[in-house]
């Protein structure tokens, strides 16, 4: 095991162009150490490139390019997080050697071992991208290939190769969340992966070798975050990166993914080892602290439940399958056996339900935890006052206008005036009774030839007229009836927090129905059922965490209208009005949840053919009756919340 120490002494950091030149030389050095004792002969140390230099070309002529030569074969482009721009090229082998340089607005690639096909020779409109890249041009240049993309804002460029691809981002400096003011002295900026939702925050670096030792790539990064990094002695192997202004910890990161390494950090000391190594080693980390948990003492603990209810509880924590005791025996035992949820392989758990105490027993860790899980969910919860109005308001109108027409004959000048024809029959046929005595009166008599009166008047007059042998009766009726009503019922009901709660008033109706009788007997046999006729009101609140109440309701309200006669008895009529919802409503406010608008107009008229199509004289042979009828439901809801402290 190696162990890299990043905080001895060190004299004060010199500017950075002198660092990465040495930087630069020491790679370089190191890479052609390396390639003198390559094993295959036809690998070739690159060492990195100063500032403005241009990579060699390996051959400008593509016809004495020899076989199996890289070339382009992808360009992608993408927006990253944050508004980036993110291009990817992809190369038909590893080897390629990219060259990024910024002038001004312009990005420009340049890879001169690379060909480039001419299916991959045209420019790239990535305006609607929304990035700072506006557009891209790809063009073979002598045996090589570049790739210039035109820019537009403040930008930063970073890039980094791993194998076969070539990654180039471009981000807009006003998406750096953690820019340093320019008085700072050094730019250092988080940036975010393109490919990964993690944040990076570390000073930029440039790395540009080939077949470099990963422990010295290590090395390097210790050096520039200022950290201890411990390789594991299973670190082996070379890299070949290319990373251009990358923040430290994701060339860290893309180092390890690149030869399948992970890290542990605790503090200022990052471990680096193998990903099988790691999680071998905490898997014997587990092991090891399931056995001691094993060979610990059981204690054992009663906890009063005052708010809740000891059996549900015991109930939801022993069916929490995979919580607590999923690697329980994995030691020494394998597998999973004696899963207890929340308790370990070893622990019980016991409620009693006439003392609402449960009784825990497992190792003290185990049992500190459980105490502090009921204890938050062993608490008072907020109670709710609903209250309901139901408001069924009626409004009625009823005119009738009648008129009853008769006409008899008579032999005498009289009169006779009274208020119906009823009474003018009834003067009439005493006159007939004097035939008797040789003394007739009537020589014509006859019924009401028009009979359209108002049945139960509120007041009707009446007119008889003898003349000339014969009686005129006419008898005029109007009735006009007005109503209000409004019923107001309110039910009200306190409920716990998502708890149901139900309140009924009303009755019971009794009704006669007929059953046949069973075996051979035809005889009916009545029976007495009931029917209920309710106000009920039921409701389960919920309270919502920015204190608003979601109800789900059910408000019924039912009225006997009237009774039916079924010949073995009187059915009632119930009139049934019922809603059903689920609503939120703010703490204290008042909302109609429900309402139904009901208008009726009728007009009637009954006539005589022929003779009530008369103009005016028309009207005694005419009954005329006009209905309105307007009925209202509105059913309002008020939850208000009653809060509950616990008592400590």
């Amino acid at each position: 095991m190696t162990v890299f120490n990043a905080k001895s002494l060190r004299p004060a950091r010199r500017s950075t162009l002198m660092r990465s030149a040495g930087l630069g030389i020491a790679v370089g050095a190191f890479a052609a150490f390396s390639a003198a004792h390559a094993q295959h002969t036809d690998t070739v140390a690159v060492a990195p490139l100063a500032a403005g230099q241009t990579a060699p070309t390996t051959s400008a002529d593509p016809s004495k390019r020899l076989p199996g030569a890289i070339e382009v074969s992808k360009i992608d482009f993408k927006r990253g997080d944050g508004g980036a721009g993110r291009l990817i090229l992809g190369f038909s082998g590893e080897g390629a050697a990219p060259d990024l340089r910024t002038v001004g607005s312009t990005v420009t690639i340049n890879v001169a071992n690379a060909e480039l096909p001419a299916s991959l020779q045209r420019p790239l409109n990535v305006t609607d991208f929304a990035t700072p890249v506006q557009r891209i041009e790809a063009r073979s240049s002598g045996g090589g290939a570049t790739l210039t993309l035109s820019t537009r804002g403040n930008y930063e460029s970073m890039a980094y190769q791993s194998g076969a691809e070539y990654i180039v981002e471009i981000v807009p400096r006003a998406a750096d969340p953690a820019a340093r003011s320019a008085s700072a002295g050094t730019a250092v900026g988080a940036t975010r992966s393109a490919s990964s939702s993690r944040a990076y925050s570390g000073r930029p670096v440039t790395f540009n070798f080939q077949d470099v030792p990963v422990r010295t790539v290590l090395q390097l990064i210790a050096e520039e975050s200022g950290l201890n990094v411990v390789a594991a002695d299973t670190v082996q192997g070379n890299v070949t990166l290319r990373l251009v202004n990358v923040p430290w910890d994701q060339a860290l990161d893309i180092v390890l993914q690149a030869k399948g390494l992970d890290k542990r950090r605790n503090g200022n000391v990052v471990w680096v080892a193998p990903q099988a190594e790691i999680a071998k080693y905490e898997q014997d980390k587990e092991d090891a602290r399931i056995a001691l948990d094993n060979r610990v003492d059981l204690i054992t603990e009663y906890i009063q439940i005052n708010y809740h209810n000891a059996a549900q509880i015991f109930k939801a924590l022993t069916e929490a399958k995979g919580i607590g005791g999923q690697s329980g025996g994995q030691g020494g035992q394998g597998g999973s056996q004696g899963d207890n949820g929340f308790l370990s392989p070893r622990g019980r758990l016991v409620a009693d339900e006439r003392t609402n105490t449960l009784m825990i027993s497992d190792i003290p860790k185990k049992v500190a935890q459980m105490r502090e899980l009921i204890r938050v969910i062993d608490r008072p919860v907020d109670q709710v006052l609903i209250e309901a109005r139901v408001v069924i308001a009626t409004d009625t109108f009823a005119r009738e206008l009648g008129a009853r027409f008769g006409i008899a004959g008579h032999k005498d000048g009289k009169y006779f005036f009274n208020d119906t024809i009823d009474n003018n029959d009834k003067t009439r046929g005493s006159l007939v009774d004097s035939i008797a005595n040789n003394e007739p009166t009537y020589e014509l008599f006859k019924g009401p030839m028009s009979n359209l009166g108002v049945l139960d008047p509120a007041g009707s007059l009446a007119l008889q007229i003898l003349n000339a042998g014969y009686a005129l009766d006419i008898e005029l009726s109007a009735m006009q009836e007005e109503g209000r009503g409004e019923v107001i019922s309110n039910p009200r009901v306190v409920t716990s927090n998502q708890r149901e709660a139900v309140i009924r008033q009303g009755q019971e109706v009794g009704y006669v129905t007929i059953s046949p009788q069973q075996g051979g007997n035809n005889i009916p046999i009545p029976n007495v059922q009931f029917k209920d006729v309710l106000l009920e009101l039921k409701v389960t609140p919920t309270i919502t965490h920015d204190g608003r109440v979601f109800l789900n309701m059910n408000v019924k309200k039912d009225e006997i209208e009237d009774f039916i006669d079924s010949g073995i008895g009187r059915v009632p009529q119930i009139a049934k009005r019922e809603v059903n919802t689920a609503v939120l409503i703010e703490d204290g406010q008042t909302v109609v949840i429900g309402g139904v608008y009901e208008f009726q107009e009728r007009e009637d008229i009954s006539k005589v053919p022929f003779l009530g199509d008369i103009p005016f004289l028309g009207n005694l042979f005419k009954k005329k009756g006009r209905n309105k009828n307007k009925a209202e439901l509105l059913i309002m809801v008020t939850p208000k919340v009653m809060r509950v402290e616990q008592r400590g």
